[in-house]
């Protein structure tokens, strides 16, 4: 099994895609600022992010790929082609339909996830233009979530890590070198996303043509198949939506609060998704193909082993981050993005995000891999009953902590159901005796917080006597924050060393 290393390969392009993702989102800060066309960018930006993630990343991967993987194990290979071709052709129609009524209708969906906009004419007509030209964006980033399925089911894990990349390098490059070419600069931003989203897709084409899997769509929807994924996908639906639904009443929140609200929390969330994406995303990706896979042909022993096995990573990875995230969300906001037009203001204002933000990083790893254990036995139902659950507490939460830490209640009521989120999906897994809570497993537990103890005390140590951002070189900066995190790293492993727990024992 290459579990291993096809982790380490995907974990490497995911960090490749999130450190160009940070430059991105240097050069948006120091270019445009905190203003309201950043604010107006973000919102229009996420609506077609948001679409994609709801239909073509959670909800379709969970049902396509159990799938795929049955029929590339027992069907002929033009019958695993008709299957793919068919649902391209289904995902082109759908999506065109949704594109037109989108462009359509843009103004309605403005007013909708942000209503705070009406109050400035200006920012909501330039909301309204760039989401006019990035709607297209959703058609050409689903097609390629399609192919990276495929790929990943052949185990070519960091071809698709490495697509969102392209993006990255395409905004960049638009930003620095084209944006005097426009009256309203901020509309450089939606013409990259929509080039960028036609380089990811073709990018893919040579290696799905290696595999043999670089179909054509057909228009054939009896395809058995087909219907076997529209069948489950209703549910893995709901599951993905409550997530959605969470940051749309998340939009609409900040709409309503003061103006660079929006831009906060947006530079808080990229900072929580760059472990998240490394460590949760990639985790959760790699295991469940392989639950996929041990599910489909009835190992259960191994398909347990898996389980747990993604757990304990989960915790000697997570938590570490988590710690860092919240000592060093200061220095790290000033070294990232405190740059032209972002001010010390708005980096107090991002710091208390990120700050409630990461109190629930490990969460937010572990539902990851939990949730990839249910979807790969294709048992939908669990997962997105505690999904709506957990939608509802945040729901509940957001307008009590809005009231006490304005933009920065959104963060904290996302981490305490994130929190809420894991026990009840470890609990139903402790249930079904997938996953062990026996005295070994408190052991190690207890044996962690130790070592992260010790990190911590390095870690405080370090930064009385090195501080980070009262010097004024950015060079000296980035120096001093390296240095501190690979000496608190390696205390680290040291320490987990010491009290027994073997960092390559547990990847193998």
């Amino acid at each position: 099994m290459n579990l291993l290393k096809s982790l380490f390969s995907l974990s490497f392009m995911t960090l490749i895609s999130r450190i160009l993702g940070f430059f991105r989102d240097l050069v948006i800060a120091h270019i445009f600022g905190v203003s309201i066309y950043t604010d107006a960018f973000f919102v229009a930006f996420k609506i077609p992010n948001l679409l994609r993630r709801l239909f073509f990343e959670g909800a379709f991967s969970q049902s396509f790929i159990p799938v795929l993987i049955y029929y590339k194990s027992n069907k002929k290979i033009q019958d695993v082609k008709d299957f793919i071709g068919s649902l391209l052709g289904l995902i082109i129609i759908f999506l065109s339909i949704l594109i037109i009524l989108g462009i359509i209708f843009s103004q309605d969906l403005i007013k909708f996830s942000a209503p705070g906009f009406t109050k400035s004419i200006q920012k909501f007509q330039i909301a309204c233009t760039l989401l006019k030209i990035m709607f297209p964006y959703i058609l050409l980033v689903s097609m390629s979530s399609l192919y990276s399925s495929i790929l990943n089911s052949w185990n070519y894990f960091s071809v698709p890590a490495f697509a969102s990349s392209i993006l990255n390098i395409t905004i960049i490059i638009f930003s620095i070198f084209l944006n005097s070419f426009f009256k309203v600069p901020i509309l450089i931003l939606a013409w990259s996303v929509i080039i960028g989203g036609m380089i990811q897709l073709i990018y893919q084409f040579p290696y799905l043509l290696r595999i043999n899997m670089l179909i054509t769509p057909n228009f054939y929807f009896k395809n058995i198949g087909l219907l076997k994924v529209l069948k489950k996908i209703g549910p893995s639906l709901i599951g993905a939506s409550a997530n959605q639904i969470s940051l749309i009443f998340n939009t609409i929140f900040t709409s309503l609060l003061s103006s660079g609200s929006i831009s906060w929390m947006y530079y808080a969330d990229r900072l929580i998704e760059f472990p998240i994406g490394i460590l949760g995303v990639s985790l959760s990706t790699v295991l469940f193909t392989y639950l996929s896979k041990s599910y489909s042909q009835n190992r259960l022993k191994e398909y347990k082993k898996l389980i747990n096995w993604g757990f304990r990573i989960g915790l000697i990875l997570s938590l570490p981050s988590c710690i860092i995230l919240f000592v060093l969300s200061k220095p790290l906001i000033i070294i990232l993005f405190q740059y032209g037009k972002f001010t010390s203001f708005d980096v107090l204002m991002t710091q208390k995000a990120l700050e409630l933000y990461s109190i629930g990083l490990v969460a937010f790893v572990l539902v990851k891999i939990l949730s990839a254990a249910f979807y790969a036995s294709q048992e939908v139902n669990i997962p997105t009953r505690i999904a709506l659950f957990t939608l509802f507490i945040t729901q509940i939460l957001n307008p009590f902590l809005i009231f006490y830490f304005q933009h920065a209640g959104l963060a904290l009521s996302f981490s305490i159901s994130g929190w809420i989120n894991f026990f009840l999906l470890y609990w139903k897994l402790y249930q079904k005796k997938l996953i062990c809570l026996n005295f070994n497993e408190l052991i190690f537990i207890y044996r962690l917080f130790i070592a992260i103890l010790s990190m911590i005390f390095i870690l405080i140590f370090m930064l009385y006597f090195f501080p980070i951002y009262d010097i004024s070189s950015l060079f000296s900066k980035i120096m001093r924050l390296f240095t501190i995190l690979f000496i608190t790293g390696i205390i680290y492993l040291t320490s987990l060393y010491f009290l027994g727990i073997s960092l390559f024992k547990s990847f193998k």
